[in-house]
């Protein structure tokens, strides 16, 4: 694989990280219920670390001189992490937020693989630390799946 993969993969993650940051934002701000305060206060706290993962995406590909997408480059792909209609309906935005973190960590899987072919360790060790974040956010919502299934 060359390079230009890897700038394909760094953009098309930005544009992810930067998706997810919308809606857990959405998210967060219309569950309702005494049951959704933990999740709201979960989302609240990964936007900001989604936001420094797309900055770092962004930084990356300013220094492979390429650009991260604007919003006319932008084409949604979360449709499990929409913000469902019963503002109470707290599983479905777990399970939408568990879609969107596999998609991720299969992202930077391939974008691993690619840095590798590509001889771009620097790039290689971002998405390897990103990797292990979005591994820590699926494990905590793999939890909260379990807590609101059985409860």
């Amino acid at each position: 694989m060359s390079s230009k993969k890897v700038v394909e993969l760094l953009r098309k993650a930005y544009g992810d990280e930067m998706e997810t940051v919308m809606n857990y934002q959405t998210n967060a701000i219309v569950l309702d219920g005494v049951r959704a305060e933990e999740i709201k206060e979960s989302l609240k706290a990964d936007i900001q670390e989604e936001l420094g993962h797309a900055e770092q995406l962004g930084r990356r590909l300013k220094q492979l001189d390429a650009r991260p997408p604007g919003s006319s480059e932008f084409t949604p792909r979360q449709d499990s992490l929409q913000p469902p209609e019963e503002s109470t309906d707290v599983l479905s935005v777990i399970r939408g937020v568990l879609d969107a973190e596999e998609d991720a960590i299969a992202t930077y899987r391939e974008l691993i693989e690619a840095a590798e072919e590509a001889q771009d360790p620097v790039t290689e060790d971002l998405a390897v630390t990103v990797l292990a974040d979005e591994e820590a956010h699926r494990t905590e919502f793999r939890g909260f799946e379990k807590e609101y299934s059985n409860g």
